[in-house]
């Protein structure tokens, strides 16, 4: 068991990895390719190729992946099964949309950015990490349990 979770592991790291220079070489880890995507007054259409090129490639893929009775380092699929729409869902889309239209990071490419030592990233990651912290200690609280 070991052996597959180190495994796992190695795998991980290496797509990780991957993700993180194809989201560089895009250009995505710049704010402001993701701002001028959303900007109509000024609109900048690589956000969309990048989008078109990763919707493309998974809707080969996933067919044929699929057709796996297991992935190779797991013993069964893991894949969501609820269709529901929760307050929880919509509040949370939101939440992300609006962040991510006035940071122009969603939270891959700002850890990716991470690297270029620039203080606005490290101050977006630094936020959202308290986030994240702030929304697990009050979620017992708010009425958006599932």
């Amino acid at each position: 068991m070991k052996s597959n979770l180190s495994k796992q592991n190695a795998v991980s790291f290496v797509v990780g990895f991957l993700f993180a220079i194809g989201l560089a070489v895009s250009g995505m880890t710049q704010p402001q390719k993701v701002i001028g995507f959303l900007n109509p007054w000024d609109w900048d259409p690589s956000l969309l190729f990048v989008m078109l090129g990763a919707v493309g490639i998974h809707l080969i893929s996933y067919p044929l992946v699929k057709r796996r009775s297991s992935p190779l380092l797991d013993t069964k699929w893991h894949i969501p099964t609820r269709k529901d729409v929760t307050a929880r869902l919509i509040l949370g889309s939101a939440l992300f949309g609006i962040g991510w239209g006035l940071a122009g990071f969603c939270p891959g490419p700002a850890l990716t950015s991470l690297a270029s030592g620039d203080v606005r990233t490290v101050l977006f990651v630094g936020a959202m990490i308290f986030g994240m912290l702030l929304f697990r200690k009050t979620e017992p609280h708010l009425k958006l349990r599932d």
